[in-house]
């Protein structure tokens, strides 16, 4: 009996002592937290659900890893080729200004494709020197496609980009810019865009009629190789090319010897104008071959193209946010650096976070504010 009435005691004595503290000021604000968050405890789970997302996926590298899956984002099904030239010259050395160029390219597309999870490779270009006899540079870019689809073997498309070119939105994926509605973001009729005139399709009964159709036999799944063109026919500063059976086997005609050693001389754009004289007169490559327009992966400047001003389905229109810009042949009387350098600018100002945007904003009204402070001085 006593040390019941010892325990009943003992209860007593702390209930006593909660009911005392819950009299108080601080006893009153953990009983009102209390309920409060009982009460909203479903739409704070979801508040911290959501918060416990944001952390796993932009703080930490968990969204690189859901991107780069094949299975959810896809992002190592795509590789990323850049020419560059890290080792130094070809045929002359390098100043400082084309080191500044290769170096922001660079940055460029590391930036880019570790944010999407794609694969990049970078090419030295110095170093493909494949025959004693001749140089066959530009032409190296067919071999190097064929080398890293043998080093990425569960990779699925490969987009090939100049040293020239600069990423101006890197917020847009590959797929939701282009491969999710391939379809709907290339043509298979050249006669959309034709700068070359070439004769489309072909006419001869002797063919099957996917070789026969304008537009193939206009499925996604048979295009294997994308192009855009500017004013002068086929450019491959920036272009895709999937992989396929029918790939390999073009690569390695692309790349044949022996038409290398018939046509270089005259084939003035090297691979290019090989693309174009298969294109032409092979009736196999057409159904594979998809057309893309300029700037939605090779936006030109004004210096390109520019003989006849500006063309809208070439140039680079900062109003539609275009997303590739090519300096195409910059190094020929042109400012190389002057433009990747206006550009990279454009793109960081395009690209700005809202809390970089405000704090622009604030800079401009104080330069402002101090720059009518200066004249009011000077007039006074």
């Amino acid at each position: 009996m006593t040390g019941r009435r010892d325990f009943s005691d003992k209860e007593r004595l702390g209930r006593g002592r909660w009911a005392q503290m819950s009299g108080s000021r601080t006893g009153r604000f953990l009983t009102y937290l209390g309920r409060t968050i009982w009460r909203l405890r479903l739409r704070l789970g979801i508040f911290l659900a959501f918060l416990l997302a944001i952390i796993l996926f932009y703080v930490t590298p968990m969204h690189r890893v859901y991107r780069r899956a094949s299975f959810l984002g896809g992002g190592s099904k795509f590789v990323v080729i850049l020419a560059a030239n890290q080792g130094g010259g070809v045929m002359e050395w390098k100043g400082a200004r084309e080191w500044a160029i290769e170096r922001d390219s660079v940055r460029n597309k590391k930036k880019y494709t570790k944010k999407w999870g794609y694969d990049l490779e970078i090419v030295d270009m110095s170093t493909k020197k494949r025959y004693a006899h001749e140089w066959r540079e530009s032409w190296e870019k067919v071999d190097t496609i064929r080398n890293c689809m043998r080093k990425y073997p569960k990779a699925e498309w490969f987009w090939w980009l100049d040293l020239n070119t600069f990423i101006m939105e890197p917020s847009y994926p590959l797929q939701k810019h282009i491969f999710n509605d391939l379809l709907g973001n290339t043509y298979r009729d050249i006669n959309v865009y034709n700068p070359l005139n070439i004769s489309h399709p072909f006419e001869s009964p002797h063919l099957d009629p996917p070789a026969r159709s304008a537009n193939g036999d206009g499925r996604a799944n048979s295009i294997d190789l994308i192009i855009p063109q500017d004013c002068g026919g086929f450019n491959l500063g920036s272009f895709f090319v999937h992989r396929s059976i029918w790939t390999d086997r073009l690569l390695d005609i692309w790349w044949d010897p022996v038409g290398y050693e018939q046509k270089h001389m005259e084939w003035e754009h090297k691979e290019q104008d090989a693309m174009e004289h298969l294109y032409i007169n092979q009736p196999w490559i057409r159904p594979h071959t998809a057309f893309i327009p300029q700037r939605k992966i090779n936006s030109f400047p004004m210096g390109a193209c520019g003989e006849n001003g500006e063309d809208s389905r070439i140039h680079y229109s900062e109003r539609d946010r275009d997303f590739v810009v090519n300096m195409a042949g910059c190094e020929w009387g042109r400012d190389c650096w002057g433009e990747m350098y206006n550009y990279r600018e454009l793109s960081n100002k395009l690209n700005r976070t809202p809390w970089e945007k405000f704090k622009d904003g604030i800079s401009d009204q104080v330069n402002k504010i101090r720059g009518q402070k200066e004249e009011n001085a000077e007039g006074g």
